[in-house]
């Protein structure tokens, strides 16, 4: 493919592993943008903006919220100052394009993500030449903030590429991340299952079974104390036990693993589950990819007249392409052959390539501020938890995804998608169901979600947070930073639900625990031990997968 390519030295490899990796063609979607009847039709526009910024007449200027352009010399050195507007002027024309754009929202989206890859490129911030505050920071230190920023971009060109987001030395896997106590009870080649231990005298009957994304670490969700989702559900008194996935390895012959092989998994963990706490009901929380395995499994188990369901909770989690998304956004259908030889092969795609994918859907806020801050003017990266977490990257099979992919890109045929040979109809999902979904999010996008709702059967809950992808589930049951809209989605349109949603100021992990409490039967005295006879202790959680 014809990728569209980063400057040289802007990314480095990293970013053109990723740029092979997108299923469109970014130039392609760039011709289909900057049209010559677009081009014809804003021409005597740009010629009198670009006059009046020759002549210093012109009032272009950068949003309150854009920070790149804070610096004084923006403003009051002339030469900055053209060079800023000029730059601002190229920005709204390629937000003209994109707006006055016609076809389908997937091509729309396709020339949006490539305009604002290329905007943010080419912003002068990101080169030392044209970044005022980095060369003032040179003069002032006596070039040792150019030196440091060398050493930075030796070390993540090293790693991959990518600007380091976040200092990992400070974080360590099992002592101040993923620190919740518990145990491995069950480990085979595709997963660990960890059962946490009880931090109340009495515990609910029916367990949790806490699913997390295929190319995620799971410890999103056992963050650190205070800002973990199990520790906060253990000491609510339900019995949690998470899927830790394995990071899979070409090498190991992982590359098989589909999505029906994470079914399968998955109601293997379960039957494990029923087995220690002899319950024949539990509960299931799925985030993200996750969410979409947990929703595949449980139509599946429904058809097969299984309704072990207790309830479920969707974090983040998208099954259809009818609202614009991501997934629908790079899947063209075109390279569909490529990913079938590769996933034939059983093809791995890197963990680094995936983050970077993920980062350049918000070039500016992921990207380039930390080349800005790393790179130019030498500054280490900060330690803060969730990035760490999102540099601490795991692979995905090119099966597993391709299956995601041609599921919610293509759809299914009347009746469900056939699931281990079964036709698994969402609509027969019986349990109640809490969704959960960020408004800003740019992965799953809000709309996206809700259309979930819409497909699974039961009582459903949906909590809209004013934040992003992961803020949206990393949200301390005490922190009151966002407010959320919530109610059941008793309509279609999600914008309709939106206008007569309920506020929520805070987070909806308390709501969540008195939704999931009632779910998860009555009280039991906690066993003082985990496991039991037929899964006993393999060793103390977080186990050994995580490490991988």
């Amino acid at each position: 493919m014809d990728n569209f390519e980063v400057p040289a030295g802007a990314l480095g490899d990293a970013a053109e592993a990723v740029a092979r990796m997108l299923p469109f063609d970014m130039s392609g979607a760039l011709n289909d943008l900057v049209s010559p009847v677009a081009l014809a039709r804003d021409l005597p526009w740009l010629t009198g903006e670009l006059t009046k910024i020759t002549f210093g007449q012109s009032d272009l200027w950068f949003g309150p919220r854009d920070k790149r352009f804070a610096d004084e010399a923006w403003q009051q050195v002339p030469y900055f100052r053209m060079l800023g507007q000029s730059y601002r002027l190229f920005e709204l024309w390629m937000d003209r394009l994109c707006e006055n754009m016609t076809g389908s929202w997937e091509a729309k989206a396709r020339a949006r993500f490539a305009a604002d890859v290329m905007t943010a490129t080419l912003s002068p911030t990101n080169y030392l030449a044209t970044n005022p505050a980095a060369l003032r920071k040179a003069a002032e230190t006596g070039g040792m903030s150019l030196l440091a920023g060398a050493q930075n971009m030796l070390r993540d060109l090293a790693r991959g590429g990518m600007p380091s987001a976040a200092d990992r030395t400070s974080f360590k896997v099992g002592e101040n991340l993923a620190c919740t106590p518990g145990a491995v009870v069950y480990r085979e080649e595709m997963f660990e299952l960890l059962q946490y231990a009880p931090a109340t005298p009495k515990v609910r009957t029916r367990p949790l079974v806490i699913v997390p994304p295929q190319v995620n670490r799971y410890y999103i969700l056992d963050l650190a104390p205070g800002r973990s989702l199990v520790e906060f559900a253990v000491s609510q008194g339900v019995q949690v036990f998470m899927i830790v996935w394995r990071n899979p390895s070409a090498q190991r012959g992982h590359g098989q693993w589909g999505l029906e092989d994470y079914i399968a998994a998955q109601e293997r963990a379960a039957g494990v589950v029923r087995a220690i706490t002899r319950s024949r009901k539990l509960s299931w929380l799925g985030l993200c990819a996750g969410g979409m395995t947990t929703a595949f499994t449980l139509a599946h188990l429904a058809a097969a007249g299984d309704d072990s369901a207790s309830s479920a909770t969707f974090l983040v989690t998208m099954l259809a392409s009818k609202q614009p998304n991501v997934v629908g956004m790079l899947d063209t259908g075109g390279p569909r052959g490529q990913l079938s030889a590769a996933a034939e092969a059983g093809q791995v795609v890197p963990g680094s390539v995936l983050r970077g994918l993920f980062a350049l859907l918000r070039p500016n806020d992921l990207v380039y501020n930390y080349l800005v801050n790393g790179w130019l003017m030498g500054q280490p990266p900060p330690p803060f938890d969730v990035l760490a977490w999102n540099d601490d990257a795991t692979g995905t099979t090119v099966k597993f995804a391709l299956d995601i992919a041609r599921l919610v890109v293509d759809g299914w045929e009347e009746g469900g998608p056939v699931l281990l040979g079964v036709a698994s109809d969402m609509g027969r999902v019986g349990c109640d169901s809490f969704h959960v979904a960020g408004s800003t999010d740019h992965i799953t996008r809000w709309r996206a979600c809700y259309s979930t709702t819409q497909l699974v059967g039961g009582e459903k809950e949906l909590t809209l947070v004013k934040s992003g992808h992961i803020q949206s589930f990393v949200y301390p049951a005490d922190e009151t930073r966002y407010d959320c809209w919530y109610g059941p989605p008793a309509t279609a349109d999600p914008d309709e639900w939106l206008e007569t949603a309920a506020v929520l100021h805070g987070s909806w992990w308390r709501r969540w625990a008195e939704w999931l409490v009632s779910r998860s039967g009555g009280e039991r005295q906690a066993r003082a031990t985990l496991g039991n006879r037929g899964y006993p202790p393999l060793g103390p959680a977080p186990g050994t997968y995580v490490h991988e």
